[in-house]
């Protein structure tokens, strides 16, 4: 029995919130969000852009009106952003609207996707790369994590399979 409220990926950039959110929205026949791909809808402008012309607060006050104006109707899984949970209500609001999931990842393993990835299309990482990246991503997951452990689950996204996220979904 699939449980009609949303589910909540969150974590940091990086762990996978969204390849999983797809894959759990497949299996268990809810509709995916992308958190982010309905921001860039409404700012009608690739996100980056967005923080570089209206700066951290615009965007978080963006991000949170859209994360509360999003079609919960039917059951949905909701990939977020990194800081979704870190700004304003956010993680209440989303406990009390349904559940979260933290896919829990160390900072090196981190590091080592985000390397993989375009850092210029990720505003909050400010271009970084090498050992600077390291520090930066280790220094934001130690001052998101209290956000993160709130979630309602948190399991560890390097030995996490998708029978793990159906069982927490339900």
């Amino acid at each position: 029995m699939i449980d009609s409220k949303p589910v909540f990926l969150i974590g940091f950039m990086g762990s996978g919130k969204t390849t999983w959110g797809r894959k759990l929205a497949l299996k268990t026949e809810r509709t995916f969000i992308d958190l982010d791909d309905e921001i860039v809808k409404e700012a009608g402008m690739p996100i980056p852009e967005y923080f570089s012309q209206r700066g951290e607060h615009a965007f978080r006050t963006l991000e949170s009106r859209v994360l509360k104006s999003l079609p919960l109707e039917e059951p949905a899984v909701v990939a977020t952003g990194g800081g979704t949970p870190c700004y304003f209500d956010n993680l209440a609001w989303m406990n009390k609207a349904g559940k979260t999931i933290y896919l829990c990842m160390p900072p090196k393993a981190l590091w080592s996707r985000l390397m993989q990835t375009d850092i210029a299309a990720r505003p909050a990482l400010g271009g970084l790369t090498g050992k600077a990246l390291l520090d930066d991503i280790t220094a934001k997951l130690a001052s998101r994590t209290p956000y993160y452990q709130q979630a309602t689950h948190i399991v560890d996204q390097l030995s996490m399979r998708l029978d793990d996220l159906i069982s927490l979904s339900k």
